[in-house]
């Protein structure tokens, strides 16, 4: 894949991700979970923040950031207006950060080792598996908004 390709996913999946985020109607809703699962739908967003904003964001496009790993899944880190204005902002830093690469820069090894292998791991690598890491979650997000809706909704 190049730029373009990764690019195209990228800025789709996070448009998905919104959407699913902006589909709760009750901003209570998006913190619950759902008896068998150890995530809510919030801080699944959440851990999506953290995670594309420290490996490609930070690593990639040299945007300052800070992550607390812990803390996107055990607390409300953002208000559902928070979360759509934050996947806002990680829209813009994940495109522009993708757009400053090059062909040789998507070929040279990855600053860090987030695949737990002891093979390099390039650019074009980790995108590729953080690209399926967006829209794994991305998936649970929209399972986790339909079956809470569906919950309460049929209870009122």
């Amino acid at each position: 894949m190049d730029i373009d390709d990764y690019t195209f996913l990228y800025q789709r999946d996070l448009k998905k991700l919104r959407d699913e985020i902006a589909a709760y109607n009750d901003e209570d809703k998006l913190w619950v979970k759902i008896p068998g699962t150890i995530n809510s739908g919030g801080n699944i967003c959440q851990h999506l923040i953290g995670n594309l904003r420290t490996y490609i964001g930070l690593a990639l496009g040299h945007f300052p950031y800070v992550r607390d790993r812990e803390a996107e899944f055990s607390s409300r880190l953002f208000s559902k207006s928070q979360l759509l204005e934050e996947l806002d902002y990680l829209f813009e830093i994940i495109t522009e950060s993708l757009m400053k690469l090059t062909d040789g820069q998507l070929a040279a090894e990855y600053p860090q080792d987030i695949l737990s292998i002891h093979n390099p791991q390039s650019v074009r690598l980790v995108l590729s598996h953080l690209s399926a890491h967006l829209a794994y979650h991305t998936g649970q997000i929209n399972y986790h908004q339909r079956i809470i809706h569906n919950k309460f909704d049929e209870n009122n």
